[in-house]
């Protein structure tokens, strides 16, 4: 089995194909292209929302990027194997479900990343072992086992069960699929990303028609995989380019620090209740590539991320503070932002469940 784990020696650009998910998600039936809304701010304005709360029935952005990653990989692996290329409509194939059965993917998880590769596995026949950290719910471990995947209670913090992930795909031969990056490990997650580029693609398809663009673009982060790829996406091939800000937690501002020294950095910091976001070193890849982009950075607080959340429910879109992450930052920014024509644009990136 290919090692993932010394797939590069340093830090590969991000050069996404967004063709790729397209296609291949055309032939899955859970597809579906997510809205977005236009609400009427508190305050007066329109407000731009792309709702992934209900995305392939997972709840979140994230199945775009781990259930695409794992399609990939196996098919990388299958081309290696046999020398040939699957197309989407292979995967349902008995001879394809049974050579994936021999494959294991193995990730950390802090919530919806773990789902969307058990997710993954599952629907192309794969095997998932996910590990979480002791202060993860019950429930979200019981709606990984109802994925088929082996959950492992591995750590005391996500940050502990990544390195345990790390580890485990080692010793097993498994194929570690990461949504974080670090030298010698990039393709994984850079297949992660790629997925994420249906986001931008699905909102530049609409706009486009529509002949609206957003002015600003809040973005929240945790490893900054999503912030990435969505910023690639606007910079290339947006016909209006708005201002982009990232929005990170105060407790974990890993891009935020990484960009003022100059290089990828760790942060100290509290547990945050936006946990998807509570990360506290970067992906290399996608802070590579946001140091090459035009983007601006700002922290919110706790607080805050519960008031947009709250703020969110009243408009009828039920979230996590994470998932609110981009309307705190986009609400705490207005007064220097806001300008005629001012039309700001968010991503709600989870459910409340």
């Amino acid at each position: 089995m290919t090692n993932y784990l010394q797939d590069a020696s340093g830090t590969s650009a991000f050069m996404p194909d967004p063709s790729k998910p397209a296609h291949l998600l055309r032939a899955c039936p859970a597809y579906e292209e997510t809205p977005v809304l236009e609400v009427m701010q508190p305050f007066g304005g329109t407000l731009l929302i792309k709702d992934e709360t209900h995305r392939m029935n997972l709840g979140a952005f994230k199945a775009l990027g781990g259930v695409y990653a794992v399609a990939q990989l196996i098919a990388m692996e299958w081309e290696k194997k046999s020398g040939k290329v699957l197309e989407p409509e292979d995967f349902a194939s008995d001879e394809i479900k049974a050579f994936a059965r021999d494959l294991t993917f193995v990730c950390a998880s802090a919530g919806n990343h773990g789902m969307a590769v058990a997710a993954g596995a599952r629907i192309f026949g794969a095997n998932a072992r996910i590990h979480l950290a002791r202060e993860m719910p019950d429930a979200f471990e019981k709606r990984l086992q109802n994925q088929a995947a082996n959950v492992i209670r591995s750590s005391q913090t996500y940050e502990e069960s990544v390195a345990a992930a790390l580890q485990d795909a080692k010793t097993n031969d498994d194929i570690l699929l990461a949504d974080g990056s670090w030298p010698g490990y990039t393709i994984p997650p850079s297949l992660v990303m790629e997925g994420y580029t249906v986001i931008a693609e699905e909102m530049r398809r609409k706009f486009e028609a529509n002949k609206q663009w957003p002015s600003h673009v809040y973005l929240q982060a945790g490893v900054g995989g999503l912030a990435a790829a969505i910023t690639f996406m606007i910079r290339s091939n947006w016909a209006v380019q708005p201002e982009i800000t990232i929005v990170e937690p105060d407790a974990a501002p890993c891009l935020m620090a990484s960009s003022k020294l100059g290089e990828p950095t760790t942060v100290d910091g509290p547990v945050s209740n936006m946990g998807r976001l509570d990360c506290k070193a970067p992906s290399i890849l996608a802070f590579d590539l946001l140091e090459r982009s035009s983007v601006k950075y700002m922290t919110i607080s706790d607080e805050e991320a519960e008031q947009a959340a709250a703020q969110l429910a009243d408009a009828g879109v039920a979230t996590t503070p994470s998932g609110a992450a981009g309307l705190a930052g986009q609400i705490k920014a207005l007064s220097s932002d806001r300008q005629d024509g001012y039309l700001p644009l968010i991503i709600v990136s989870e459910g409340a469940v």
